[in-house]
């Protein structure tokens, strides 16, 4: 004899498969609720973006938002602003980053940026420093109108988060 053989399905062989699949079945329902308390909440979900009308703002002025639970600079520069950013050296820098890098190409007045100093998060005063931009007044960390660090010893600049224009007045943070 080969080995090989060939047998004919029984009944049993039917009950085998079967109860295999209610089983499966069955744990697939029971783990499933534990998988899905792990996706976030609807409070949560409901951050993830926020619209936010920029018209009420006034040239030179800077306000706050919230976003993620983080606070977040809305600031609209001044033409005189923008070309003070544009012209400062990389070389003085210690994070070097173009301002063209920092703003959306369409809108360079608008500086969108988190709220939290990159040395221990905290929240930096505006319009303050040797530089004209923001001061955190924790640790000394100064940060020019473009939001990039320029002394103090948080290592990188203000974070730009992703965000998009969806009208002249309009822009979604998120």
């Amino acid at each position: 004899m080969t080995g090989a053989s060939t047998h004919e399905p029984r009944r049993r062989d039917f009950l085998f498969v079967a109860t295999g699949a209610v089983s499966a079945v069955g744990v697939a329902g029971a783990i499933w609720p534990l998988i899905d308390q792990l996706n976030p909440d609807a409070s949560v979900l409901a951050l993830v973006s926020v619209e936010f009308d920029v018209s009420a703002i006034e040239e030179g002025q800077t306000v706050t938002i919230q976003w993620r639970g983080l606070p977040v600079f809305v600031r609209h520069r001044t033409e005189a602003e923008v070309l003070e950013a544009r012209s400062v050296p990389l070389e003085e820098l210690k994070d070097p980053e173009l301002d063209q890098q920092r703003v959306a190409e369409s809108h360079p007045q608008w500086l969108i940026m988190i709220a939290n100093c990159t040395h221990l998060g905290c929240v930096p005063v505006g319009e303050a420093g040797d530089y004209g931009g923001w001061f955190c007044p924790c640790h000394g960390s100064q940060f020019d109108i473009s939001g990039r660090v320029r002394a103090g010893p948080a290592p990188t600049n203000l974070v730009v988060m992703p965000y998009e224009w969806l009208s002249e007045k309009l822009v979604r943070i998120g």
